[in-house]
């Protein structure tokens, strides 16, 4: 059987299983029957002469000419996309769609700007994925989206990344704290604090710790939590001090709930950037916005 004898669908039905790993899965999505889905599969595998998975226990995997082809199968389907936004350009941008994926502490400004950018273009459809930064990573290691929003692009000559705001990270505390409205504190004075950080990998407690490290001050972590949300409320409660984005402290701050702390070396100076795979094919909608998020102002 020839390769020419594959057809479109099939290959949207391996893309979808390729992301999804899982016959009922991709079924439900696809609005087909399992049974469906393993026969276009099968019949796709037979069309390029290898077998596309295999199965250990009761999970799936991709062979090696499986990837090869899900890898092809992306770049088909992101030019089919591309096509579609450039067509929705010659109409001045009023179709399409745009898919962004967002750090959680993103999540303080990401919506307002894009809302402000939906106004704009009120004809695209615009979804936005928020998380921590395993999982944007993991996101864009499988090139899910068109735009990704990082507080610290990954270290890599495969990613294209452009600075579009600042993000100072500050220390906090509760109103009360002994430290409040002290001037120029030493960092080695924060080594007797029990400090509430982010969760292992995050931003967040990279940053922490290369600034613990560089005082050459201990990090006495006394909770480790998954979200800013979490964590203010446990620096409000009185459990301890961290470093965290300003812009995840804001209202905390005006209404007296937190307080910042005056640290030699704080704030630490951060950028937001806007990250794309370095040869992602960019859909127009893409295009415009991130030229939207470079000046906007925001920084």
């Amino acid at each position: 059987m020839s390769l020419h004898h594959a057809t479109l669908h099939q290959l949207k039905i391996f893309n979808t299983l390729a992301r999804h790993m899982s016959v009922a899965q991709t079924a439900r999505a696809m609005h087909l029957t399992p049974p469906a889905v393993s026969i276009q599969v099968k019949q796709l595998a037979e069309a390029v002469g290898e077998p596309l998975l295999e199965q250990v226990g009761k999970q799936l995997y991709l062979t090696e000419t499986g990837k090869v082809v899900a890898a092809a199968c992306r770049d088909i389907f992101d030019r089919l996309e591309l096509l579609s936004q450039d067509l929705a350009a010659m109409e001045g941008l009023h179709k399409g769609s745009l898919h962004l994926a967002a750090l959680t502490t993103a999540q303080y400004f990401i919506p307002r700007l894009l809302g402000e950018f939906s106004r704009e273009y009120p004809g695209l459809d615009v979804s936005l994925f928020v998380g921590n930064r395993e999982a944007i990573l993991d996101r864009l290691s499988r090139n899910e989206d068109d735009l990704y929003i990082l507080g610290q692009p990954p270290d890599s000559t495969r990613i294209f990344a452009e600075p579009f705001a600042e993000n100072p990270l500050v220390a906090i505390a509760y109103p009360d704290h002994p430290l409040v409205g002290r001037k120029r504190i030493r960092p080695k004075q924060l080594g007797g604090e029990s400090f509430i950080a982010r969760e292992q990998g995050s931003g967040t407690r990279l940053a922490c710790e290369s600034f613990f490290l560089e005082h050459e001050v201990p990090l006495s972590v006394r909770l480790e939590l998954g979200s800013n949300e979490a964590v203010k409320q446990t620096v409000a409660a009185g459990l301890g001090i961290s470093i965290i984005s300003k812009s995840a402290v804001q209202a905390e701050l005006a209404s007296g709930e937190i307080a910042m702390l005056d640290v030699v070396g704080l704030p630490l100076q951060r950028q937001w950037y806007v990250v794309r795979p370095e040869k992602k094919i960019q859909t127009a909608a893409a295009r415009a916005f991130q030229d939207f998020l470079v000046t906007s102002g925001l920084g």
